[in-house]
């Protein structure tokens, strides 16, 4: 099985250095390699958040699929099914954290 909390840390990385690069835009909006890096990390965060939501549940509701019915992980209440995947996977207070 992926690793969780690697997987994890990984996002919070390239979630950092898009805030980062959000706030030096906002006074900088023509600087080319900034805005490289933040189409970047743009990219690198959602193919993670991506990644993250197949392997184990969403994070955010925009990784939310109602259409994810084939995995049969053993979190999952409803594999198999069409459902709400907001619900899959440990929350934050049953030890679903780092």
């Amino acid at each position: 099985m992926p690793d969780r909390t690697a997987l994890l840390n990984e996002l919070n990385d390239i979630s950092f250095v898009m805030n980062d690069v959000t706030l030096y835009l906002d006074t900088h909006p023509l600087d080319e390699q900034a805005l490289e890096l933040f189409e970047q990390s743009k990219n690198r965060r959602k193919q993670l958040m991506q990644e993250y939501e197949q392997q184990f549940e969403p994070l955010t509701v925009d990784c939310v699929c109602v259409d994810s019915h084939g995995a049969s992980q053993d979190f999952c209440n409803y594999s198999g099914q069409r459902h709400f995947t907001w619900v899959d996977g440990p929350t934050p207070w049953e030890g679903g954290h780092i």
